[in-house]
């Protein structure tokens, strides 16, 4: 017998925290299924998909008598969201069902038993332990994530490289086209050691992670990383491979430095890009003494040109590139100017920083248009 009383705000809340690596159709039934344990005066929700792990505890009023269950979670999320938050939730089992009652609602679904729920085995070895401000995290693994490759053959692409060497923190993701990173200083020195989080691991981070200054503490295995943060446990596998060597494709000797407004640019970008064409997206920036010209085109001769004026005194510049990938970066960032290095060939990738500062580096492949 399971049995659980509380508010419903009180068991919704970690619940929707672990739901969201959770699909509802799966080749393994169970993993649609989220597990419920509830031990003395705590309920703890836990879902995962076998890479990535998510455990999120409530605390309850009164000690209740420890049991275990598993049942679908998309569909137990569904119901108490529609049920008022302050309502009293009593939650039994018997046999393989589990009633939920609320009011005058009562609800009876199917469970699956506990001990079926596959778990990621928790690595026993050594870590390096990395603690981190929410709200820094979240920021750093919000400037790259949107570099991340979706579901390249190149599985090592498909995910955020996390790289710790003294007191540097670095994180890295790139499609191949274009290539993302983002630091943060540490307040102490750490051994050298890298890992490579896959893209749901990223998501739900970003997605979870609190604009606090209450910390986020990271430990970092061989083949998994553990984060702990405001009651929520993730455990992640570590993507196996070769991330590409960030450092030879961030240019370093780049002398041609222009400073955009990024409202401005990134406004004149997306009123071009209307008329951009739908396939390869590009866009032309020519540059010229004190003026910066964007022009896009498509297949059916249309034309739109918008023009900014800046302060340019070399020489003549016509460089394209995919215009979606300045507009990611552009709405990602937050401050005021933005400076964006170009090399002395018409071919040379663009290199997108933030006035002043190494912090954000973002780097664009030309293209042929």
């Amino acid at each position: 017998m399971f049995t659980i009383k509380a508010k419903n705000s009180t068991l919704l809340g970690p619940l929707q925290f672990v739901t969201g690596i959770v699909e509802r159709r799966h080749t393994l039934p169970i993993l649609s299924n989220v597990l419920i344990d509830i031990e003395d005066h705590a309920v703890h929700f836990l879902a995962t998909d076998l890479e990535v792990q998510i455990r999120a505890t409530a605390k309850l009023d009164t000690a209740h008598k420890p049991g275990s269950l598993t049942v679908g979670a998309k569909k137990f999320q569904d119901i108490l969201r529609a049920l008022p938050l302050d309502a009293d939730i009593s939650l039994e089992t018997k046999e393989s069902r589990l009633t939920v009652r609320a009011g005058k609602s009562r609800f009876s679904v199917q469970t699956l038993a506990a001990e079926d729920f596959p778990k990621i085995a928790e690595t026993k070895d050594d870590a390096t332990e990395i603690a981190i401000p929410q709200r820094d995290f979240r920021r750093v693994l919000g400037l790259v994530q949107f570099a991340m490759a979706v579901q390249d053959i190149r599985y090592y692409l498909n995910g955020v490289l996390v790289s710790c060497d003294g007191a540097t923190l670095r994180v890295v993701a790139t499609d191949g086209h274009r290539l993302s990173m983002a630091s943060y200083k540490l307040t102490e020195s750490i051994a050298k050691i890298e890992a490579i989080l896959p893209r749901k691991t990223v998501l739900e981070l970003i997605k979870l992670l609190d604009e606090s200054d209450d910390p986020i503490h990271m430990k970092m295995h061989q083949n998994q990383v553990k984060f702990n943060f405001a009651g929520i446990e993730i455990v992640s596998k570590i993507v196996e491979g070769k991330f590409p060597d960030y450092t030879k494709v961030i240019p370093s000797g780049y002398t041609n430095h222009i400073q955009l407004n990024r409202l401005e640019f990134q406004a004149a970008l997306q009123r071009a890009s209307i008329l951009s064409n739908d396939k390869i997206r590009g866009v032309r920036l020519v540059f010229t003494k004190d003026s910066l010209a964007i022009i896009c085109s498509n297949n059916d001769q249309e034309e739109a040109e918008e023009s900014l004026g800046i302060e340019y005194d070399r020489e003549p510049m016509d460089i394209a590139f995919n215009i979606a990938y300045l507009l990611d970066a552009l709405s990602h960032l937050s401050s005021e100017t933005i400076q964006l290095s170009l090399g002395e060939a018409n071919m040379s990738s663009a290199l997108l920083t933030l006035a002043g500062s190494d912090d954000f580096k973002y780097v664009v492949m030309p293209m042929r248009i």
